[in-house]
């Protein structure tokens, strides 16, 4: 059995199919790119049904549907993938950090913690420290706002749906989107001086999506089976289908360079700034980058109360034209969402070798496309389907983090985390494990 069939047969599974149920035609197109899934899945004409009926005049009778899904798949294609190419990277941030001791003349541990996995501290690594770290992660993705992504429903109206009669004839689908991401992510961070780090993050990344929308003909305003049909594998007239459209991509994604001052030390706490320049490295196509360069200065407060060490940071992300947001089907661009980024949290000391972490991670979105679903009325006045819609607007987005660092040897660290939705907004992943590893020299 080919993949294309076990993901039909699963697909089919999750989209509530009956039990022994004739497994209706499937169609599988080709997809020319990872950023073009959607727009390919129904092939270059969209959706268009079978029919053997004529207007007046004896002119042939093109059945083709249209919906807002199918006239916003940029827009859905914006919702899905923004998020899948701006996933969050570990912290290059030092899990040792130095500070030169002028009355003993070495260098000395600054923190009993080895620091948070997610997020920033405000001390730096020390001069002419260098620290090296390899982190993954793999994402599933389950929900877009709240709606489960295998049974995401979308209802195609008629052309020229105004006029009744055969007009009033609807197609409605359920779509079983599936979106995997792993990310391998090096880093490393070397200290300038006792106060600036200067570090480098390039996450190479393997994506896996497909799509399969089961495609159901609802005839409300017309009674001759052949008036609009989807034509079966053994010749027989049906009023369902299966359209099928899958692709993966593998590469490195966005390198991401980063600075950071302290700009303030006390005893027990530290005040820093930074600057995130992420360069379009990632093939914005293939869902490996976000096809902009962008700027994110951020600030850090933390401190350390003996094993308690709390931290907070804020930022903005400042992102330039992307085809992503845009139409990538036509190599239209439009202006990639901007964000603010904020995360609160602490990690502790459990013990000389080993560090608990958790926090919380918000980005407040501006501006961009959201998914909600509604209900659509049919034509002839009784029918109602479930049905999806689009509007632009900002929404805040809240994930959870809990994790631990513990010394295996030396100055080798070993980080285990895991991300956890604390809302429905966007595309989300209820569930996200990272392994990791840190060395300091």
């Amino acid at each position: 059995m080919t993949r294309r069939s076990v993901l039909t047969l699963a697909c089919l599974l999750a989209l509530g199919a009956p039990a022994g149920a004739q497994e209706p035609f499937d169609v599988s197109v080709p997809v020319n790119h990872l950023a073009t899934l959607f727009t390919d899945l129904y092939g270059p004409r969209g959706l268009v049904v079978d029919s053997l009926a004529t207007l007046p005049g004896e002119q042939p009778h093109t059945a083709h549907f249209t919906s807002d899904f199918q006239a916003h798949f940029a827009e859905f294609n914006t919702a899905l993938v923004s998020q899948l190419v701006t996933l969050p990277l570990p912290s290059p941030a030092s899990g040792f950090t130095y500070r030169f001791d002028p009355s003993l003349g070495v260098f000395q541990r600054s923190t009993q913690s080895f620091g948070p996995i997610l997020a920033e501290r405000a001390e730096t690594v020390g001069a002419g420290r260098v620290s090296f770290g390899l982190a993954y992660q793999r994402f599933t993705f389950d929900t877009i706002e709240g709606l489960d992504l295998e049974k995401v429903p979308a209802v195609f109206e008629h052309d020229n749906a105004f006029l009744l009669g055969g007009r009033e004839d609807v197609v409605t689908t359920l779509n079983s989107v599936r979106a995997t991401v792993s990310q391998f992510t090096t880093f490393v961070t070397v200290g300038v001086t006792d106060r600036l780090d200067l570090s480098v993050a390039l996450p190479v990344q393997a994506n896996d999506m497909a799509v399969v929308s089961d495609a159901t003909i609802q005839r409300l305003g017309t009674t001759d089976p052949l008036t609009h049909f989807f034509r079966q594998a053994t010749g027989e007239v049906g009023t369902r289908r299966l359209f099928t459209a899958l692709r993966s991509s593998s590469g490195v994604g966005d390198l991401v360079v980063r600075a950071k001052q302290t700009v303030a030390k006390g005893a027990s706490n530290g005040l820093a700034v930074g600057l995130d320049v992420r360069v379009p490295t990632g093939d914005a196509m293939e869902l490996l980058g976000t096809g902009t360069a962008g700027l994110a200065p951020f600030v850090v407060w933390s401190a350390s109360f003996k094993k308690l060490s709390p931290h907070v940071n804020g930022g903005y992300q400042w992102n330039g034209s992307s085809v992503l947001a845009g139409d990538p089907a036509t190599g239209t661009s439009a202006d990639f969402p901007d964000a603010a980024t904020y995360t609160a949290g602490a990690d502790i000391s459990v013990s000389r070798r080993l560090t608990v972490a958790f926090d919380v991670l918000g980005r407040y979105i501006i501006n961009t496309e959201r998914l909600h679903q509604e209900v659509f009325h049919a034509l002839d006045g009784t029918s109602t389907f479930p049905n999806i819609a689009f509007e632009k607007a900002s929404f805040n987005v809240l994930t959870g983090s809990l994790g631990m660092k513990g010394n295996l040897w030396g100055r080798v660290l070993l980080d285990v985390n895991v991300l956890f939705a604390l809302d429905s907004h966007g595309v989300r992943d209820k569930v996200t494990p990272l392994v990791g590893l840190q060395y300091a020299f």
